[in-house]
């Protein structure tokens, strides 16, 4: 039996806890995540420029189809998660991408996380109420 030949490149972004995985191939510059438009899915503008975002460094917007599905987090986490993984895509489609990826930051995964709650707190850092009297 043959295999089939994959002429898609998969990577995986992370930011807070949301996780996403990449589908890129070429075409004509098509992102769908979760199997809807990105402009639909991300509602806010902030949320699609940065979708956007390693495709415009690297001035390949309308070159590459996207295909994302992702998961966990909030919006504003998924859309990080997508750019991650938008730009370590590209870097495995042409390794002379990654300076102009590298300079902007968005190789680099996001380490900050939500620090948990503790004991005696109302939060991670919050205390109760001081009561004078």
């Amino acid at each position: 039996m043959a295999k089939k030949k994959i002429d898609y490149t998969m990577s995986t972004g992370r930011r807070k806890s949301a996780t996403a995985r990449i589908f890129l191939k070429n075409g004509e510059g098509l992102i769908v995540v979760n199997a809807k438009p990105y402009d639909v899915y991300f509602g806010r503008k902030t949320s699609q420029m940065i979708v956007r975002q390693p495709l415009e460094v690297t001035e390949k917007m309308g070159k590459f189809d996207i295909m994302v599905n992702v998961s966990g987090g909030g919006i504003s986490a998924q859309a990080g998660a997508v750019r991650h993984g938008i730009a370590r895509a590209l870097e495995k489609v042409d390794a002379a991408l990654r300076p102009p990826l590298k300079v902007a930051g968005l190789l680099t995964r996001d380490p900050r996380e939500v620090e948990r709650k503790k004991y005696g707190r109302r939060g991670a850092r919050r205390s109760t109420q001081y009561s004078k009297r």
